[in-house]
C-alpha cells in the first residue's frame, strides 16, 4: 500500500483524475486474484429508456421515406421533408408499420402533443421529420419551437414542482448539463455579473467542478461554503444560511439533491432560503443543478420556488440513462434578476456589452441573458451556428414526451426501484441495513460513506483518532483499490468529509453492492488490527 508521502502527491488532483490510478490498481488485482472489477466511481447508469428509443428510430425510417418522397437520385440522395400534409401521411405510414419497436408510442404521441399544447399537426411533426434528418442549422438556435415548449413542461414536473411557479421560462438546449456549467460561468463573466475576485457561495458537499471551475484563472472568485452537515441530515443549518446574508456573496450555485450525499433540500430549508431572498437578499444570484431530482418524490428545486432569482441547469442523462446523448437545458425564468442587474450596469461596462453584441441587434441593451449565453457559447462571432443539433433536440422531445405519457409513472419508479435496491444491498454488506430508515429527500443515486463516522461505532474511537494520525485519508480508497478490485471516488474531493468515500450507485450490478460493504468492513478491520499491533490494545472494538 501507498505510504503517506506517496499519496500526498495526488491531494491536488480532482477525484475523477485520481479514479484512473484506481482503476490501474483494481484491474491488476482483478487479473491477479479473479476476483471481480467493480468500479463504482462513475454515475453512468446501466440502463436506458427503450420506449423513446424505440420511437427514435422508427421515426428516422419515416423521416427517409419523406425525404426520397422530394428527391430520389440513384445516387443515393434524398431531398428537403415538406411540411404539407406530413401529418397524415405520417398516420397513414405508422398504420402500416404497426407491428414495429416504437409504432404505437409514436402513434399515442402525436395526438397527445397536438391536443396537450394545440400544436399544428403537420408543423410538429415536420419539426421532428426535418430535425430528425439534420438537414438545417438549428432554428430559433437556442431551442426548436416545439421542443422548447415540450421541455418546458417536462421541468415544470421534473424538478419545478408545486406550487407550479408563476410566469414562463426560457430554455437553451445544450449538450448536457457540463455544457450547460461551461456556457453559465462563461456568460456571467462576460455580462459582469461575476468578475474576477467577486465572492460567490458553494452549497458543499458539491460536484467537483464547481469547486475547480472557481480557481481557475479565467474566473478567480473567491468562495464561501454553505455547509450542509451529515448531523443535521445534509440540510443547511440556520447558522450556515445566515453566510448568504452577506451582500459580498454575489451568487450561490447548488447542485440538489447534492452530489455526492445526494440528499435533496428538504421543505424546511427550501422555505429558510426562500425567507432570506425576499426578505434580506432580493439581489443574489442563484444558479441550481437538479440532474437528480427525478430520483425523489415530489421534488422542489429552487427554480420552482425562487424562479426571480434562479438559473436551473437540467440533464437528461441520469434519469433515461444517454448520458452519450449529452442532452441538457438551462432554463430562465422571463421575469428575473439577472437582465434587470445587467441594465444597471455602470455605463463604462454597459457600452462594452454594447460592442460585444451589437454584431447580433439593432438593440443589444435588450438582448437577454439567455440569448447572450447562446451567443457566448459561440463566441458571439459564430452565434449564427449555435445550437444544440436538431436530431439531439428531437431525442430530448421524445424523451420528455414519454415521461408525460406514463400518468401512472411507471418509468420513474422502476428507477428509484433499482437504485434503492443497490443501495439496502450494500448497507446490509455494511452491517447498518437494520440500523437505519428512508430518508423521502435522499436520491439514492450515489451513497457517501462517511468511513470516520462509522468507523468511530465499530472499531472505537481511538483506533480512529490513531487511523487519522498515521494513515492518509486517500489510503481508504487506494486499500479497497488494491485489496479488493472496488473502485470508489474520495469523498474530500467534493468537500465531503476527508475520511469518506462516494459509491454510484447506477452503473453496476445489484448483486456486487453487499460486496462492496463487505470490502469496506473488511479495510476497517483491517485497521483497527494494525491498531491494536501497534499499541498493544485489543479486544476494545466491535466487529
Amino acid at each position: 500500500m501507498a505510504d503517506l508521502l506517496t499519496l500526498k502527491k495526488f491531494e491536488a488532483l480532482s477525484p475523477f483524475e485520481i479514479k484512473d490510478e484506481l482503476i490501474n490498481l483494481a484491474k491488476s488485482t482483478s487479473k491477479l486474484s479473479q476476483m471481480p472489477f467493480l468500479n463504482a466511481g462513475r454515475g453512468n447508469p446501466n440502463w436506458v429508456a427503450t420506449t423513446p428509443r424505440e420511437g427514435f428510430f422508427l421515426l428516422g425510417q419515416f423521416a427517409i421515406t419523406e425525404s426520397k418522397r422530394v428527391l430520389e437520385h440513384p445516387a443515393g440522395i434524398g431531398g428537403m421533408p415538406q411540411a404539407k400534409g406530413i401529418a397524415g401521411r405520417f398516420e397513414t405510414w405508422l398504420k402500416l408499420h404497426k407491428d414495429m419497436p416504437g409504432a404505437s408510442f409514436l402513434t399515442e404521441m402525436l395526438p397527445f402533443a397536438v391536443k396537450k399544447f394545440g400544436f399544428d399537426p403537420d408543423a410538429f411533426v415536420h419539426e421532428l421529420v426535418d430535425s430528425i434528418i439534420g438537414d438545417n442549422y438549428p432554428v430559433p438556435d437556442r431551442m426548436l419551437v416545439h421542443n422548447e415548449k415540450i421541455v418546458h413542461e417536462y421541468l415544470m414536473w421534473a424538478v419545478c414542482g408545486e406550487p407550479r411557479p408563476a410566469g414562463k421560462f426560457d430554455i437553451y438546449a445544450v449538450e448536457g448539463g457540463t455544457a450547460a456549467m461551461c456556457y453559465l460561468f462563461k456568460s456571467l463573466k462576460a455580462n459582469r455579473l461575476l468578475v474576477p475576485g467577486d465572492t460567490i457561495a458553494l452549497a458543499t458537499p458539491i460536484f467537483t467542478p464547481y469547486i475547480e471551475m472557481t480557481h481557475l484563472e479565467d474566473y478567480d472568485l473567491k468562495v464561501v461554503q454553505i455547509r450542509a452537515p451529515q448531523e443535521n441530515k445534509f440540510q443547511f443549518t440556520d447558522e450556515e444560511i445566515r453566510k448568504l446574508e452577506d451582500p459580498k456573496i454575489k451568487a450561490f450555485f447548488v447542485v440538489n439533491p447534492s452530489n455526492p450525499p445526494g440528499m435533496a433540500l428538504s421543505k424546511e430549508t427550501i422555505a429558510k432560503l426562500a425567507n432570506l431572498v425576499k426578505t434580506k437578499r432580493p439581489d443574489l444570484m442563484i444558479l441550481t443543478d437538479d440532474v437528480y431530482g427525478t430520483f425523489v418524490h415530489g421534488f422542489r428545486s429552487l427554480l420552482g420556488e425562487l424562479p426571480h432569482n434562479t438559473i436551473g441547469v437540467y440533464s437528461y442523462s441520469k434519469y433515461f440513462g444517454c448520458t452519450g446523448w449529452r442532452l441538457g437545458a438551462i432554463a430562465i425564468n422571463e421575469d428575473n434578476v439577472f437582465d434587470k442587474m445587467i441594465a444597471r450596469l455602470p455605463d463604462e461596462a454597459v457600452k462594452a456589452l454594447d460592442k460585444r453584441y451589437g454584431p447580433l441587434t439593432l438593440e443589444p441593451r435588450k438582448l437577454k441573458l439567455i440569448d447572450r449565453i447562446v451567443a457566448d457559447s459561440r463566441d458571439v462571432a459564430l452565434n449564427h451556428t449555435a445550437g444544440l443539433s436538431l436530431p439531439q433536440q428531437v431525442m430530448m422531445s421524445l424523451f420528455s414526451l414519454a415521461e408525460m405519457m406514463d400518468v401512472n409513472k411507471a418509468y420513474q419508479a422502476a428507477c428509484m426501484e433499482i437504485v434503492n435496491k443497490r443501495l439496502w444491498s450494500m448497507l446490509d454488506g455494511l452491517g447498518l441495513a437494520d440500523k437505519l430508515t428512508p430518508n423521502p429527500n435522499y436520491d439514492a443515486y450515489y451513497a457517501l460513506i462517511d468511513f470516520e463516522f462509522w468507523a468511530r461505532k465499530n472499531i472505537g474511537d481511538d483506533a480512529v483518532e490513531h487511523l487519522k494520525k498515521s494513515v492518509h485519508p486517500l489510503d481508504l480508497a487506494f486499500r479497497l483499490a488494491e485489496a479488493h478490485g472496488i473502485v470508489l471516488l474520495n469523498g474530500g474531493g467534493f468537500d465531503a468529509p476527508e475520511w469518506s468515500l462516494r459509491v454510484s450507485l447506477a452503473n453496476l450490478p445489484d448483486d456486487v453492492y453487499d460486496d462492496i460493504g463487505r470490502g469496506v468492513r473488511t479495510i476497517a478491520r483491517g485497521y483497527r488490527d494494525a491498531y491494536e499491533a501497534a499499541t498493544g490494545k485489543g479486544g476494545t472494538a466491535r466487529r
